[in-house]
C-alpha cells in the first residue's frame, strides 16, 4: 500500500514565503515523477509544478520565478517552495506521484490528501 502525505500550508500574508512537503511511502519499487497540482473553490485542479526521476521540471506560468520544486529521491520526498506569494496562489495543493510498486507494475497515480494555502492580510 502507499501512501502519500502532503503538509506545509498555512495562512500567509501577500509577499510571503512557505514550503510544502510530500512523503511517499509504502511498498514502493520506483518513482517516476512528482509533481504539485491546486485547486480553488469551483474550478478544476491544475498543475502547478512538476520533477522527474532526472530532475527535469515544468512550472505553471503562473508560479514561474516565485516557485521551485525540488525532490530527494532516497526519500521519495518532494517539496514545493514558494515565494513572493499572491492572494490568487490560495488555494488547496495536492501532491502527485506516478510511481511502480514491483518491477513488473505499470505505474500508477497517487495523490496525496491536500494541503490548503491561505495567501492574505
Amino acid at each position: 500500500q502507499v501512501q502519500l502525505v502532503d503538509s506545509g500550508g498555512g495562512l500567509v500574508q501577500p509577499g510571503g514565503s512557505l514550503r510544502l512537503s510530500c512523503v511517499a511511502s509504502g511498498s514502493i519499487f520506483r518513482v517516476d515523477v512528482m509533481a504539485w497540482y491546486r485547486q480553488a473553490p469551483g474550478k478544476q485542479r491544475d498543475l502547478v509544478a512538476y520533477i522527474n526521476n532526472e530532475g527535469r521540471t515544468i512550472y505553471a506560468d503562473s508560479v514561474k520565478g516565485r516557485c521551485t520544486i525540488s525532490r530527494d529521491n532516497a526519500k521519495n520526498t518532494v517539496y514545493l517552495q514558494m515565494n513572493s506569494l499572491k492572494p490568487e496562489d490560495t488555494s488547496v495543493y495536492y501532491c502527485f506521484a506516478l510511481l511502480k510498486t514491483t518491477s513488473a507494475d505499470l505505474a500508477r497515480d497517487y495523490w496525496g490528501q491536500g494541503t490548503q494555502v491561505t495567501v492574505s492580510s
